[in-house]
């Protein structure tokens, strides 16, 4: 039996999100990247050694969830999308460790301060309304010395590129892609908030072929 979390009431209620389209687009093309495209060892390699209740936040159609290792005794996960959420409930019904799945933006997290052990954010931080809001509520709910894990894609080093994803996302990008912004820079987000950076490694995704404007990602930890 999953344990209930202990809810905690945003002093303000968070925006409504919903992309229909994009989010049924997303599970079936996020469950191809799983299987064939890497991202499944990424996400086991980003949770890897985790322990205690965690915190995540965009938990999408739940595919971290098989990745949490057993040391984890509980993860209280947050998405507002109505399609993804549904799928994350089902996919926390097959998880190997216990997962309540909670409505909620990450700008207002509906849990109590200081309750984490760990967070985790997992390709969300492209998508966020705010980022420093995002960040300082994560903030609030880690207990002292607790974990920040991310996994994200951001600004790219290459000037032409950089260039262009700025473009993107003054136009069509976050119009197709549910509100995800591809020049953010979530290292220096991190940091900026508070956070000490403890480990992380840059590479790009695909690592073969052309580079695409998420191709750019960071994989690391944090400490509050």
């Amino acid at each position: 039996m999953t344990p209930n979390p202990t809810p905690r009431r945003p002093s303000a209620p968070g925006p409504h999100v919903h992309h229909p389209l994009f989010a049924r687009f997303y599970a079936r093309v996020s469950v191809s990247a799983d299987a064939h495209g890497g991202l499944g060892a990424l996400r086991a390699e980003l949770l890897s050694g985790l322990t205690g209740r965690v915190v995540e936040i965009g938990a999408g159609n739940g595919l971290n969830f098989a990745h949490y290792p057993a040391g984890v005794t509980e993860v209280v996960a947050v998405e507002p999308e109505p399609h993804l959420r549904r799928l994350a409930e089902e996919a926390a019904h097959r998880a190997p460790v216990p997962v309540t799945v909670l409505p909620g933006t990450a700008e207002a997290l509906p849990v109590d301060t200081g309750s984490f052990d760990a967070a985790v954010a997992s390709l969300v931080l492209c998508t966020v309304r705010n980022v420093p809001q995002t960040l300082s509520e994560l903030r609030r709910v880690l207990r002292p010395e607790g974990e920040l894990r991310f996994f994200e894609h951001g600004a790219a080093d290459s000037p032409a590129l950089a260039r262009l994803q700025r473009a993107l996302d003054r136009t069509v990008w976050p119009l197709l892609f549910g509100g995800c912004h591809t020049s953010r820079a979530p290292l220096s987000a991190i940091t900026s908030a508070g956070f000490t950076l403890l480990s992380h490694r840059s590479f790009n995704l695909p690592e073969q072929g052309p580079r695409l404007p998420s191709s750019p990602c960071v994989l690391g930890t944090a400490r509050r």
